[in-house]
């Protein structure tokens, strides 16, 4: 079926396609839509029997989220490990937009979760490795603080062999032994160059059959991207690399999702194998991909004293029987692709899924303060969302978002109250992928044409479109988009403001208002092309969506009160235009 959708003059057509399961063995990705990269998946058998992901999280906080599921497809926020400050407080001073927590790597063992992760401020490259545990992975507060020590690269993984002793692989790759209680490590070795030998990161370890199997992603995590495997009865070596190498890869096809690699293999409580991966759904123009990389999912057959089979990452999928599909899962936190329909209620909290681009300032959010319930209460920051290129400070954003999880979305929050004081004082709404490349729409108070009679300008709330991009980082967009600016209504003044972020198509953001009292009649602002928030410098990352205030470098410190937070997915693209689910706008 097709549907024709109009929105500021540009028509988009799109082709949609219901996918029904079969014999509940088939299922489309990703599975963990949106940012979700560098997926780490397990299942957990004992006390738990529930699958759990965690995904990178670099300078977002709360960090290091963790998922979890019973049925492969329904995933629920159970927690982030990284939940406190002084957990790390080294992300404060992260001037890099890719630096921070990369590679999540999540392990269960002897009744303890385990999650190693690697902190890199990218530039100097001097790169730290942490290890938290909880025996509660449902609540932050119960992840440990981390067990630092030094890492000689990126992508840390644990594996315990049959005598009891740990060892720690990563990037290189290297192996070394290290003690879980006080982070004494052995001699550091390369065990295994890989098959191309260009960038071998992402090690993972499996025993099986009287073999240990080493996996690892190779090629870079863009269009190279592919995963390799090696073999040996010992585990320091020599590994046999696998004739059928690579092993998965959508490298050199014209698969929408590319970029496919960073897999992770575990079994369910059947015994079928599965495995996790990341990818990007580009296509090989590797273009327009403004959600970045995502979590997929891919059956495996791995027969005994043989090499795995891995079958080839697409949107629809089939293969062993999923477990019976249930949303009866441990944990307070949303499942991934519900809507946010969010109404700060007295006595609610931040809900569990919002992100904060470092630590924000203090006490910059409140929930239903006093006086003005079922509001969000913002006190602005200094600094506006765009930095310099290269960032040279760290300025604390008043800047609270979450990740958008659907290719078409629709965004709304209203601002309910905001008297500002001094000029460019402002609240609103972004598309933000990272300081140097977002997409903002606010209120702001702006000089008028009038005059006061000290022969002052007058001041009065406008709305402003504008993009920021920042040129020569080798981003996806090399044109401008016009800063638009238009005089508030008068008639908006007496009920709160609507302001919209949504994606209409694959390839465009649309940002727009309207007056809480006839929503319908949205005032179009701008149309960004959303390759503005595809590489450059968020090229690990991906889009979030939320809500800032700033008064953009000067003094101001009037308060807004934001409420009726909406975010509801409209489509998923899984191949070029084939959306699933569908709902109309």
């Amino acid at each position: 079926m097709y549907f024709l959708q109009a929105f500021s003059g540009i028509a988009v057509i799109l082709s949609v396609v219901v996918l029904a399961t079969n014999q509940n063995s088939t299922y489309t990705n990703p599975i963990l839509p949106g940012w979700h990269s560098d997926p780490s998946c397990i299942f957990v058998a004992a006390e738990h029997n529930s699958f759990f992901c965690a995904t990178s999280s670099f300078l977002t906080f709360p960090g290091m989220p963790i998922y979890n599921s019973k049925d492969l497809l329904n995933w629920r926020l159970a927690s982030h490990v990284f939940s406190r400050p002084s957990q790390v407080p080294q992300i404060a001073n992260t001037t890099v937009q890719n630096g921070g927590l990369w590679a999540t790597t999540l392990r269960y063992h002897d009744g303890l979760f385990y999650a190693i992760v690697s902190y890199t401020p990218q530039s100097p490259f001097v790169v730290t490795g942490f290890i938290f545990t909880t025996t509660d992975p449902y609540d932050d507060s119960a992840w440990s603080d981390p067990l630092v020590f030094p890492l000689i690269d990126i992508d840390p993984n644990l594996f315990w062999d049959d005598d009891g002793t740990t060892y720690l692989q990563f990037s290189g790759i290297h192996q070394q032994t290290i003690d879980l209680k006080t982070a004494a490590l052995g001699p550091a070795t390369i065990i295994w160059t890989g098959f191309t030998e260009f960038i071998p990161e992402g090690p993972r370890m499996y025993k099986k059959d009287g073999y240990y199997y080493l996996m690892i992603a190779e090629g870079g995590t863009e269009l190279g991207h592919h995963e390799a495997i090696a073999r040996s009865k010992n585990i320091s070596g020599p590994y046999e690399g696998y004739s059928g190498n690579p092993i998965l890869t959508n490298t050199n096809t014209s698969e929408y999702f590319q970029t496919v690699g960073h897999a992770e293999l575990f079994q369910d409580a059947s015994g079928n194998w599965w495995g996790s991966a990341l990818a990007t759904r580009s296509g090989p123009a590797f273009e327009n991909y403004p959600m970045g990389r995502e979590t997929v999912l891919f059956p495996v057959t791995w027969n005994e004293g043989e090499w795995p089979v891995l079958q080839p990452v697409r949107g629809q999928m089939s293969g062993w029987s999923l477990p019976p599909q249930t949303r009866a899962i441990s944990g307070s936190g949303p499942f991934v692709e519900d809507p946010d329909i969010i109404d700060f209620s007295p006595g609610s909290t931040i809900p569990p899924h919002f992100l904060y681009w470092r630590f924000p300032p203090k006490d910059a959010f409140a929930v239903s303060t006093d006086g003005h319930p079922n509001t969000l209460r913002l006190r602005p920051s200094k600094s506006n969302l765009t930095s310099s290129a290269p960032l040279t400070t760290t300025p604390e954003l008043s800047l609270i978002m979450r990740v958008q999880t659907d290719t078409l979305f629709s965004f709304s929050i209203d601002v309910v109250e905001f008297k500002p004081k001094l000029q460019e004082e402002e609240v609103g709404v972004t598309a933000f992928l990272t300081q140097t490349q977002h997409l903002d729409l606010g209120i702001v108070l702006l000089p008028t044409s009038d005059l006061d009679p000290d022969g002052q300008a007058k001041l009065a709330l406008h709305l402003r479109f504008r993009v920021t991009n920042v040129p020569d980082l080798t981003g996806n967009f090399n044109g401008t988009v016009p800063t638009v600016i238009k005089a508030l209504p008068e008639k908006w003044l007496n009920a709160p403001i609507r302001l919209h972020v949504d994606a209409f198509n694959e390839t465009h953001y649309a940002l727009s208002a309207a007056s809480s009292n006839e929503p319908w009649e949205l005032k179009p602002m701008g149309v960004a092309p959303a390759t503005i928030l595809s590489g450059g410098d968020g090229r690990f990352t991906g889009t979030l969506v939320g809500v800032y205030a700033t008064s953009n470098g000067g003094s101001g410190l009037t308060e807004s009160y934001v409420g009726r937070w909406r975010y509801q997915g409209k489509g998923q693209d899984i191949n070029y235009g084939k959306f699933v689910p569908y709902s109309p706008f």
